[in-house]
């Protein structure tokens, strides 16, 4: 991969990394480093720095809550959590995700003949 795909398929993960949290919460309440860890393995965390500004964010939105538990070794952890509103966010987000998936996929030229 040339270093100018590596950036253009590194803005593609970052786009979707909040429509990827909403799936992952969509299971239920998530320590920080299991959602890390869930992105990492399916190859969309481009830098772990970027998931903490994003969980905030979306925190201040309204879409995510967190309740802070003592951890059986080290300091207390931050479990996320969805809101109603981010409930209805992911659903949002699934549709205009399938959308844009098909746009694209149209493009290629073998979906025009």
């Amino acid at each position: 991969m040339t270093q100018e795909t590596s950036k253009s398929a590194a803005q593609m993960r970052k786009g979707v990394l909040e429509l990827c949290i909403l799936r992952i919460l969509s299971d239920g309440e998530a320590y920080t480093s299991d959602i890390v860890d869930a992105l990492k393995a399916v190859d969309l965390l481009v830098v772990e720095g970027t998931i903490y500004p994003l969980l905030t964010r979306m925190k201040n939105a309204g879409t995510l809550t967190y309740r802070w538990a003592e951890s059986p070794s080290g300091p207390p952890r931050k479990y996320y959590d969805m809101t109603e509103q981010g409930q209805s966010l992911l659903a949002e987000l699934e549709t205009a995700w399938d959308q844009f998936v098909s746009s694209v996929n149209s493009l290629h030229p073998e979906s025009q003949s």
